[in-house]
């Protein structure tokens, strides 16, 4: 099935949809990407929209006063776990999805994870439709942030976690999932946001080259799990606009 519309909500130019939105694209959804970079402004509401992206940037959810999009963005989160609508927030989007619905962000006190970490998906997720196969796997991910999502909403399950973050991958209500990593970054976004955080990387004791240098190796690998990711949750997003269009009895 196509022409199921999903609306990206992008917050800076270089922290783009990626591999997810490949995989996505390449299962026939289309994507309609707004925020400040694109010139299109986040809308009110959902509206025409069978899934909502919120992807990451380098602000903090509640920092409205420099990303006056912010408000709008919690506002479409709220809507969308409400309607039950195929949701995806990753790094910022998960701390928006996380704040949006009841719970509480803060800086990670053992300080940021950034370049490629390992996330231990708990054993109990196998019938989570995005994330199942995943039951009780390490695998590798990108990480670059300073945040995370202390506390989680109610009606979250917990699927994934790392040892300076517990909680790296969670699913509030039926259909929205938060990601803390970045499972659409490859070795080009890392290029780009190394060369952004040259100096905050310098502090961290970390070299740039040689954190891009691991990405680019694991790329293969990453590209294998985190598109097989992607196109699960294009699955769920296909399946929901089935049986949106089927209706209540509908069935013979």
């Amino acid at each position: 099935m196509s022409g199921a519309r999903v609306l990206v909500v992008e917050h800076q130019g270089n922290a783009g949809v990626g591999l997810a939105g490949q995989r996505l694209a390449n299962l026939g959804l289309e994507l309609h990407t707004v925020g400040p970079a694109t010139g299109r402004p986040v809308p009110e509401s959902l509206d025409g929209f069978d899934a909502l992206v919120v992807l990451g940037g380098s602000m903090g959810p509640t920092e409205d006063e420099a990303a006056p999009w912010l408000p709008a963005t919690r506002s479409l989160l709220q809507q969308s776990v409400e309607q039950e609508l195929p949701t995806l927030g990753i790094c910022l989007g998960a701390q928006l999805l996380a704040t949006a619905t009841g719970g509480r962000v803060r800086e990670m006190p053992a300080g940021p994870e950034v370049g490629l970490n390992d996330v231990a998906f708990h054993r109990d997720i196998s019938a989570d439709p995005v994330f199942g196969d995943l039951a009780g796997a390490t695998v590798a991910a990108v990480q670059w942030h300073w945040l995370e999502a202390e506390t989680l909403p109610a009606d979250t399950q917990l699927l994934a976690s790392s040892p300076a973050c517990a909680n790296q991958a969670f699913r509030v209500g039926t259909r929205a999932w938060g990601v803390q990593f970045h499972p659409e970054a490859l070795t080009q976004t890392a290029r780009g946001w190394a060369d952004e955080d040259h100096q905050n990387l310098t502090k961290l004791g970390l070299d740039d080259d040689a954190l891009v240098g691991a990405i680019q190796d694991a790329s293969p690998e990453l590209t294998r799990i985190w598109g097989a990711v992607a196109d699960r949750f294009a699955a769920v997003v296909t399946e929901s606009v089935a049986r949106e269009t089927e209706g209540p009895g509908s069935g013979s």
